[in-house]
Formats: structure tokens, C-alpha cells, sequence
């Protein structure tokens, strides 16, 4: 596991990145479409270069199977390989997350009932729900804080 500064986050290391990005959300997002996530897609990039905490996980040939984006005391992106699931990645990756970096609080999408289950067996409760995402669209969002 490394944090990448955002000097070394390169175009090779962001499209990377991406491919393992889209492919999680196609078998964790049910509930987008192709259109949509290829929508939200073009937005990736952005946030993976501008968030503060860029933690990867890659395997023993240093290809990323895992990665997370913290800022402040919120994990705001946590994604996994499809190949590379329910091998104790995102446990790691969280618990790094809340021992190194504090975090505390996430949100994650309503109709994402695994990632949910994970958290909340990871500790974290709702405290809040909202009806929109936030880029107002109709896929309502679970704020979760760490109990």
C-alpha cells in the first residue's frame, strides 16, 4: 500500500486508475447504467488528481488492484478490482484508512447494499440519508460516521 502525491500521479498511473474504477462500478453500481457511468466516467480523472490522500494497493507486478481517495477525515472514493474482491482489499485499505489517515466518515450509495453491509460491519452507522447524490441525480446517498 502507497500514498501517491499528487506530483507523482501521472497520466499512465490516472488512466490506470480509471480502467480499475469502471470496472468495479460496473459490477458494484447496479443500479447505473452503461450511459451513466460512462457520464460520471469523465469526472474520475479530475477527482483523482485533485484528492488529498491517493493510497493504491497494487499487486506483486505494481499493477493498482485497490485504491482509496481521503480528504481531511473522510474517505471519499474507495474502489477495488472486480478480480481482486472479497479478498480482504477493502478491509485493509479501510482500516489503513482509519488507524493512518482518521477517517470517520464516508458516504456510499443507498442502492450499493454490499458496500454498505462492509461498513457497517467495518463500525460505521447512518446517521443521514439524502434522496439525490451529489450531482443531483436520483440515487440516494447513506452518510455513515465510524461509532
Amino acid at each position: 500500500m502507497e500514498e501517491i502525491s499528487q506530483s507523482r500521479r501521472t497520466p499512465a498511473l490516472i488512466e490506470k486508475l480509471v480502467v480499475l474504477w469502471e470496472k468495479s462500478v460496473e459490477v458494484s453500481h447496479l443500479f447505473l447504467s452503461t450511459e451513466e457511468i460512462s457520464e460520471i466516467k469523465k469526472y474520475v480523472p479530475q477527482a483523482l488528481k485533485e484528492i488529498k490522500h491517493l493510497i493504491i494497493e497494487s499487486d506483486k507486478k505494481g499493477k493498482p488492484i485497490a485504491f482509496m481517495g481521503i480528504y481531511e477525515q473522510k474517505l471519499e472514493m474507495l474502489f477495488v478490482n472486480p478480480d481482486d474482491m472479497n479478498k480482504g482489499l477493502g478491509r485493509k485499505l479501510l482500516e489503513e484508512a482509519i488507524s493512518h489517515y482518521l477517517v470517520r466518515e464516508l458516504t456510499v450509495n443507498e442502492q450499493n447494499p454490499q458496500a454498505r453491509a462492509f461498513y457497517e460491519h467495518m463500525g460505521f452507522k447512518i446517521y443521514k440519508r439524502e434522496a439525490i447524490d451529489e450531482q443531483g441525480q436520483p440515487y440516494p446517498i447513506l452518510y455513515m460516521n465510524l461509532v
